[in-house]
């Protein structure tokens, strides 16, 4: 397992705590069982998972922002959980190229998502790097906070 295979842990982990409550620890460790990842890869995901729950609030704010004629609860689960994790990268992850993280949600969207979840979620990411504090830089990051709130 690699990095994009512990996205898809983390999107499907995610998408189980959305849906049905699940335990996210309890996703992660399930998930990831299958097709023998590496204890970092579990990791990596794990962190994605916890990360992004910890910050919903400024994530689905950030969203939020950019997503002007939808409501967060009228997105498709998928779509917003791939947002949520590609957000959180951008916000708290300085070792994850801003590039690299649109580039991995737009993947995930193709994948997992409906037949306009790429354009979707690239569109509001893209706009999404544009903000101060997009590149994990945590004093960027609460400018955008208090600027927000």
């Amino acid at each position: 397992m690699g990095r994009r295979q512990s996205r898809e842990v983390a999107l499907q982990a995610l998408f189980q705590v959305d849906v049905g409550k699940a335990d996210p620890e309890y996703a992660v460790n399930y998930l990831a069982l299958d097709g023998g990842a590496r204890k970092d890869d579990i990791d990596f995901a794990r962190e994605l998972v916890m990360g992004t729950l910890a910050n919903l609030q400024e994530i689905d704010r950030i969203i939020a922002l950019f997503s002007k004629d939808w409501q967060m609860e009228r997105m498709a689960r998928v779509d917003r959980n791939i947002m949520r994790i590609s957000v959180y990268e951008l916000m708290h992850r300085d070792d994850i190229p801003p590039g690299v993280s649109v580039n991995e949600a737009v993947e995930l969207a193709k994948l997992f998502g409906g037949e306009d979840s790429a354009k979707f979620v690239n569109g509001i990411l893209g706009q999404v790097v544009t903000l101060p504090g997009a590149t994990g830089d945590k004093e960027d990051s609460e400018v955008v906070q208090r600027t927000e709130t």
